[in-house]
């Protein structure tokens, strides 16, 4: 899902969640879905957040100062905890105490964070070896993937059963990939192996200086130094598609069947409107207007569209977050996981990390 180097801006911040909280994912302290947005205490966070990244059902938080907490899901030992547990608030990941962490993604059930030395460590599923560690085993602590131990790693991105490893090279940054092949989004023909447990170089990006990565669902999106953008992997939601391919589907509900037929089409409702981020989860979406407003769109059966209903909406819909005027605030940042939606407000001064 979203992956994110430590550096945003510091200040005065507000946290809210809201959608699926059956696992504990919205931090709420309760094991309930919300409907509309929630507010969440400041004091269940010792430092501002500088990045949030959202899994399945589990979330990951790096503060300013490179400390990391996690919550939500933690059957597969994805919160790094050193056990098999969930959590409903957050929680420090003990294990980094003494590190700097500088980049975290959280995939569906496994997670990946970076120091500030460059040592990648993983922990939760990994049966598909999406953990990089040789094997299909999973862990409830993060461990160090030893294949990189004489590299400096940048970045990571997890996706739903694989991750991507962004390092430095002598010729260029070069991505890495492990964990599930089948559909190509390790950039390495699946006919060979279905799964790779130990990273391999991506094929294709060795020489365009890729400078970061993404990983969700079953798909891989890697940005260059110079602006291009290569993705691959699986085609099924449109996110690979050819706009002089595309062939217009006669009826929704084909989308799902036909995945060869991929539809790509302006978002209704925002023209002339500034959007400043867009964030995706599993099936919905939400952005953020240059005045701070917050809209969401999508999918709505566990509340994670925070407009009180549990409706689909096909437009984008604004959320009501408080009576304070948006524009008060310095930035705001949204970030949507499976079925559940977080936002980061920030006011007053702020000042770089």
């Amino acid at each position: 899902m979203e992956t994110r180097m430590e550096g945003e801006e510091e200040g005065k911040q507000e946290v809210w969640s809201w959608g699926a909280g059956t696992d504990g994912q919205l931090a709420t302290g309760s094991l309930q879905d919300e409907l509309l947005p929630q507010l969440l205490s400041s004091s269940l966070f010792q430092h501002p957040i500088s990045f949030l990244s959202c899994g399945g059902a589990h979330v990951i938080a790096l503060l300013h100062g490179g400390k990391v907490l996690t919550w939500g899901r933690g059957a597969s030992g994805q919160l790094g905890h050193g056990d098999l547990l969930s959590c409903s608030l957050p929680k420090p990941v003990e294990f980094f105490q003494d590190f700097v962490v500088i980049c975290v993604s959280a995939g569906w059930n496994h997670s990946g964070f970076v120091s500030d030395k460059g040592c990648l460590f993983t922990c939760g599923d990994g049966s598909f070896g999406q953990l990089g560690h040789g094997d299909l085993k999973s862990q409830c602590t993060p461990l160090i993937v030893s294949y990189f131990v004489s590299r400096r790693v940048n970045m990571i991105a997890c996706g739903m059963r694989h991750s991507l490893a962004l390092l430095e090279g002598p010729s260029g940054d070069q991505v890495y990939g492990f964990g599930s092949a089948k559909r190509g989004q390790l950039g390495i023909p699946y006919d060979k192996a279905r799964y790779m447990n130990t990273p391999q170089c991506t094929r294709g990006l060795e020489d365009n200086n890729v400078m970061c990565i993404s990983a969700n669902g079953d798909h891989t999106a890697a940005l260059s130094i110079k602006g291009e953008v290569f993705m691959f992997g699986g085609t099924r939601h449109g996110v690979l598609s050819d706009p002089q391919k595309t062939s217009m589907l006669k009826k929704a509900t084909q989308d799902a069947e036909e995945s060869n037929k991929i539809v790509m089409e302006r978002v209704p409702g925002l023209d002339g409107v500034k959007i400043l981020q867009v964030a995706a989860g599993a099936e919905h979406s939400a952005l953020v207007k240059e005045d701070g407003e917050v809209m969401t769109w999508g999918w709505g059966e566990h509340g994670q569209l925070g407009l009180g209903g549990t409706c689909d909406q096909a437009m984008p819909q604004f959320v009501r977050l408080s009576q304070r005027n948006s524009k008060q605030y310095t930035t705001t940042k949204a970030y949507c996981g499976s079925g559940f939606t977080f936002v980061i407000r920030r006011h007053g001064p702020t000042s770089p990390c």
